[in-house]
């Protein structure tokens, strides 16, 4: 963890360059958990940091972004999904627009079936011009705050529920190949040329890795 008081740290990388620069696997500070929030940051300055990274998140572009991407040890992330996505890919994988949302000391649990997984190419801002595909809970529970101190308490189903497993994931200091079928691993580039088909499972009978058995193969 820094030894620079947060709010110092926060203030110097607010200073700096706009986009945040988004840090890159094999950082340490994204392989450690992060500090639960507890108000270490003023009312103002937290604010000023979730309006950076919601602006970073849009640059990248992404659908979501972890303080500890940004260098921020805190158990703090954004989302937010327009779902620009044709019809068939919204139907298989539940894409569906999700507003801005903060996720304050995010804690997640599958809901259901608790065999019940689904498996999609991810991606990460950390990981840059690589995806692989990542078995993931169907539904699942969410627990925290919002940037108010509100509870959440919410059930995330789909693509949203994907969202904030692996956002929740960088504050616990997971990425996302932790969880991949390492055969999957493709470059960006060969994602958008070979799989770009709504479901996985062409990439998985010619590359060789399994599905969940949910009838997608």
């Amino acid at each position: 963890m820094p030894t620079t008081p947060l709010p110092d740290l926060v203030d110097e990388l607010l200073a700096g360059p706009r986009p945040l620069p988004i840090l890159s696997a094999g950082v340490p500070v994204l392989r450690r958990p992060a500090l639960p929030y507890d108000g270490q940051l003023p009312a103002e300055l937290l604010d000023r940091l979730l309006r950076a990274m919601r602006e970073t998140m849009h640059a990248a572009p992404g659908v979501g972004l972890a303080a500890p991407q940004i260098g921020v040890p805190l158990r703090i992330a954004v989302i937010e999904d327009p779902a620009e996505v044709a019809e068939e890919v919204r139907e298989a994988r539940g894409r569906v627009p999700q507003p801005y949302r903060v996720l304050v000391n995010p804690a997640y649990e599958p809901v259901g079936d608790p065999g019940r997984e689904v498996a999609f190419f991810e991606g990460c801002l950390s990981v840059p011009g690589w995806q692989a595909v990542v078995a993931r809970p169907e539904r699942v529970r969410l627990r925290g705050q919002d940037e108010r101190g509100r509870e959440l308490d919410e059930e995330f189903t789909g693509w949203p529920a994907r969202i904030v497993q692996h956002e929740t994931d960088h504050l616990d200091g997971t990425l996302y190949l932790d969880r991949a079928e390492t055969r999957s691993l493709a470059s960006a580039r060969s994602v958008v040329d070979l799989w770009s088909q709504p479901t996985p499972a062409d990439a998985a009978r010619a590359l060789g890795f399994p599905l969940p058995d949910t009838g997608e193969r």
